[in-house]
């Protein structure tokens, strides 16, 4: 019973810092995100070459595209035969907000063929788009992979993930994605959790600041922000000023269960209205003892195996606990603490308490 009880002991004690930290109040720069000031995944496609004999063996767009890559450089080639030494790979990077040409990126590389390990490889020059097409970033060098792979005649030994690789800085940029933030007149804030009290809150805290009503909420997740004329062509110091301002976020009762690992989020609104609960628990042991039935010095008969099931069967008695009305998050545990639950019970007894219309929170079942 012990071990069953440890992970909501160790819940229960580690209450009072969920409950701290809730009550605390977050930057601004950490509750939205600036519309317009954002990432860019950018994709390409490429050839590693200078493996050592663990590149792809059957993938026809390798040959396809080493074949095309050759004759841009001036040699023909026939039908290209297993390129054992080349492997394709998907290469991928962010492009961070007001990159500027000649920045560079770090790249991640993905095989897409049958390739056993990029290690000792090379980036032959990839361009890589954007979702628009348009070429943004150019990618080249040599991999470094956080695996490794090596294979016998008979034997293979493989760590983590040796068919994807990094290149740091590998992706100059050759082009910058047009930007003007200087020239805006007003500011879309998205909220990174909707919810029309934080929307009312990040109004509140703006307009404090500024002394004025720039600030209105359009909606639970968006604050729009009309720039002050004294802070025309300043964006950079208006944005600096507002996201250290400190916003206490709300959030929605809601509890948060994945029954495949056995995890149970709550959140510290969640309540119970009155409920009466019964808990119990039923054990089957069964065991098998087989038996070996000899026959006789010289006699005709057979050896067998004659089964022996023994089943034993015992329920624990049902123990009721009633919770009264209004009940918080730490009365709800340390009274299914008092009977004794394991998270897996616990995910049951959440799913029939909102059935029965108690529980007064959101059950996201993951």
């Amino acid at each position: 019973m012990k071990m069953k009880t440890s992970w909501l002991r160790l819940f229960v004690m580690l209450m009072p810092i969920f409950a701290i930290g809730s009550a605390e109040a977050a930057r601004l720069k950490d509750v939205v995100d600036i519309e317009g000031v954002r990432d860019n995944p950018l994709t390409g496609f490429g050839l590693v070459v200078g493996l050592s004999g663990t590149g792809d063996s059957s993938a026809v767009f390798t040959n396809q595209s080493l074949r095309v890559m050759l004759e841009r450089l001036g040699i023909s080639m026939e039908e290209a035969s297993r390129m054992a030494n080349v492997a394709s790979v998907m290469v991928t990077a962010t492009m961070p907000p007001f990159a500027r040409q000649g920045s560079r990126l770090d790249v991640t590389l993905s095989s897409v063929g049958d390739a056993k390990s990029l290690q000792g490889g090379t980036l032959i020059m990839t361009p890589l788009k954007g979702a628009d097409g348009r070429v943004y970033a150019v990618a080249q060098g040599g991999v470094v992979l956080g695996g490794s792979f090596a294979a016998g005649a008979n034997q293979t030994q493989q760590k983590n993930h040796p068919t994807v690789a990094r290149i740091a800085d590998g992706a100059i940029i050759e082009r910058e994605i047009p930007f003007a933030l200087n020239r805006e007149n007003a500011l879309q804030l998205s909220l990174k959790n909707p919810d029309f009290t934080t929307a009312n809150r990040v109004v509140s805290s703006i307009n404090e600041m500024l002394g004025g009503t720039q600030a209105t909420a359009l909606d639970s997740g968006t604050v729009q922000l009309v720039v002050p004329p004294n802070y025309q062509g300043k964006m950079v110091a208006l944005i600096s000023r507002m996201e250290n301002l400190q916003v206490e976020p709300d959030q929605p009762a809601r509890v948060v269960v994945n029954e495949r690992t056995g995890t149970i989020v709550m959140g510290e609104n969640v309540r119970v209205s009155t409920v009466a609960l019964a808990h119990g628990n039923l054990s089957i042991k069964v065991t098998e003892n087989p038996a070996v039935s000899q026959p006789g010095p010289l006699s005709s008969g057979e050896t067998a195996v004659v089964p022996n099931t023994d089943v034993q069967m015992q329920e624990a008695e049902a123990r009721i606990i009633q919770m009264n009305q209004g009940v918080t998050l730490g009365d709800l545990v340390r009274n299914l603490n008092k009977i004794g639950v394991t998270p897996r019970d616990l995910i049951t007894i959440l799913q029939s308490i909102k059935a029965a219309g108690a529980l007064q929170a959101e059950l996201e079942i993951l």
